[in-house]
């Protein structure tokens, strides 16, 4: 396999298959870097929201200083619909599977690119926590494969988590990275693939955990959120959590941190909630408590959340410099 197809390592176009947010994201990001793009998707309401909703979203890149006019437009000059998968994966050297989070659709729609698709190109699935070798154990090419799963909103948020297969071939995951880190990504390898990552399983085990703490009446909804952002999230996007009780302790790090805390954590590790299912009732309960904390605001709610993400991500990126 080669490692360069295109111009400087970088890829002759991408092919997007799935027009939903995922897919959208997927796209606004490559578009946004003044790669040519194509787009396809079985759902004609999908690609007609998506072929609205990719410009909207690449020129908000520019908005919050994500990205640079004149790149933009040149990538959208080249941002396309394909009519069929045939067209969408051709002369593609980076196929992004992106539909929707089921692994039988998933399998067949990654049994047809295999079989229309350029053998050089490589081929990653946005899914967010199916094993690879589900996804691709019945595929011919499997060297090739790999799950490069993006966080959502993909044109903001800078992890992939890349998963490889057992036969992934390791040039195959350098590529990958290659291409990643052009668009501005940063990608984490997992050395072995768990039901639903890493970032999957900490925010199902965090989520649950504020779920619980709603639904129980200890907080409310509102409050929780803030508790979580201005919190250990906001501590966590600049540390980590281990680096952060590791310096939780002073020069003694974080064996003085378990010395005088971790009987404390063991005590809460034992009352945290532990159920693995939402009954109906509870889920009517958390869709009623959420709807009321931020009501009919959902488009200038996620305009702020942009915003916001965006000034955090030029912090970050300044005092890693200075």
């Amino acid at each position: 396999m080669t490692v360069a197809p295109g111009a400087g390592g970088l890829p002759r176009k991408v092919a997007v298959i799935g027009a939903g947010s995922i897919g959208g994201g997927w796209a606004a990001l490559c578009a946004s870097a003044g790669w040519p793009v194509t787009i396809f998707d079985t759902n004609a309401r999908a690609i007609e929201d998506a072929l609205v909703d990719v410009p909207r979203r690449a020129h908000a890149l520019i908005g919050l200083d994500r990205a640079t006019p004149g790149i933009v437009e040149r990538g959208l000059m080249e941002f396309q619909q394909a009519k069929s998968l045939l067209q969408a994966v051709r002369d593609a050297d980076w196929v992004i599977e992106a539909i929707h989070e089921d692994l039988a659709a998933k399998q067949r729609l990654l049994d047809s690119i295999e079989q229309v698709a350029d053998p050089e190109a490589i081929v990653t699935s946005s899914s967010s926590g199916l094993a690879p070798g589900d996804l691709f154990g019945r595929l011919l090419q499997r060297q090739r494969c790999m799950v490069a799963h993006p966080l959502n909103p993909p044109e903001l948020l800078p992890i992939v988590e890349i998963v490889p297969g057992e036969e992934t071939d390791p040039d195959a995951i350098e590529r990958a990275k290659t291409y990643l880190r052009a668009l501005g990504r940063m990608p984490i390898l997992l050395h072995k693939a768990v039901p639903g990552y890493v970032v999957g399983r900490i925010a199902a085990a965090v989520w649950r955990e504020c779920i619980d703490l709603v639904l129980t009446g200890a907080i409310d909804v509102s409050d929780l959120d803030r508790a979580v952002s201005l919190g250990p999230a906001l501590g966590w996007a600049a540390a980590g959590p281990h680096l952060t009780y590791h310096l939780g302790a002073g020069a003694g790090g974080v064996h003085i941190f378990l010395q005088h805390l971790l009987t404390s954590f063991e005590k809460w590790w034992g009352d945290l909630a532990s159920w693995d299912r939402l009954e109906p009732s509870q889920q009517r309960q958390l869709i009623s408590a959420i709807e009321k904390a931020y009501e009919d605001r959902i488009v200038m709610l996620r305009f702020t959340r942009d915003k916001r993400l965006g000034a955090i991500l030029r912090a970050l990126e300044q005092a890693r410099t200075t």
